[in-house]
């Protein structure tokens, strides 16, 4: 991805800034991601521990199966190729919207 965008809208901005900024970015989602998956960790094996007590069917498998696709989900928004294309659609809808006002 060229850091041409960022400086095109904050002129300002070296290109050592827009690769801070960039790094910070991809930072706060890594986290976000890690976070999430830690919580959708804890809760399952609360869930699961509940599940187990009280016996019955396995109500459980259908938490761990939407959420575990909500977790994927995320986890390809944050390591994968969808990454980068959020990232350079937030750039053109940001010069778009510039250059509008």
């Amino acid at each position: 991805m060229s850091q041409e965008p960022l400086r095109e809208i904050e002129p300002n901005v070296s290109e050592q800034d827009s690769k801070l900024v960039k790094a910070k970015r991809q930072v706060a989602a890594i986290k976000g991601f890690y976070v999430h998956l830690f919580i959708f960790a804890l809760v399952m094996l609360g869930l699961g521990a509940i599940n187990f007590a009280v016996g019955g069917p396995w109500w459980v498998l259908w938490v761990l199966l939407g959420w575990g696709i909500g977790v994927l989900a995320h986890a390809l928004t944050v390591f994968g190729r969808a990454s980068k294309q959020i990232a350079d659609w937030e750039e053109r809808k940001i010069r778009q919207l510039m250059s509008e006002n």
